[in-house]
């Protein structure tokens, strides 16, 4: 049976999602270089629905580890490290957010799959191809 290229667009959009999920649960870097790469390889030849994820997974990978790890610096630089206060909310911070990017890796994987588009909420929208 042949692959058409919907099919094709259709898993590079899941493979992205993929690299995303693993990006932030399995292999930190190591899925993300793959991700960048992934992305240079095809952000000129893919198809709408994979530049979308693409481009999403990238952008999102980018600023959301940034805002963890500006947040969690100025937590660190404004509050008193030695205090068990300010580790109570380095890890309530963390976990919420890095929760929150889980879940909607989760949802964008099951956009991909079913050959929709998305757009992360709040952080997203400047990674619309």
């Amino acid at each position: 049976m042949a692959q058409t290229a919907a099919d094709s667009d259709r898993r590079l959009a899941v493979l992205a999602e993929s690299l995303y999920l693993v990006n932030l649960m399995l292999a930190p870097g190591l899925a993300f270089l793959a991700l960048a790469w992934l992305w240079l390889r095809h952000r000129h030849t893919a198809g709408p629905l994979a530049r979308n994820h693409l481009s999403q997974t990238l952008g999102v990978s980018l600023l959301g580890g940034g805002i963890l790890v500006v947040v969690i610096g100025l937590l660190l630089a404004f509050g008193n490290p030695a205090s068990g206060e300010i580790w109570m909310w380095v890890v309530l911070y963390f976990t919420f957010v890095h929760s929150t990017l889980i879940l909607l890796g989760v949802l964008g994987l099951v956009k991909a799959m079913n050959g929709e588009h998305f757009v992360y909420p709040l952080i997203g929208r400047p990674f619309t191809p």
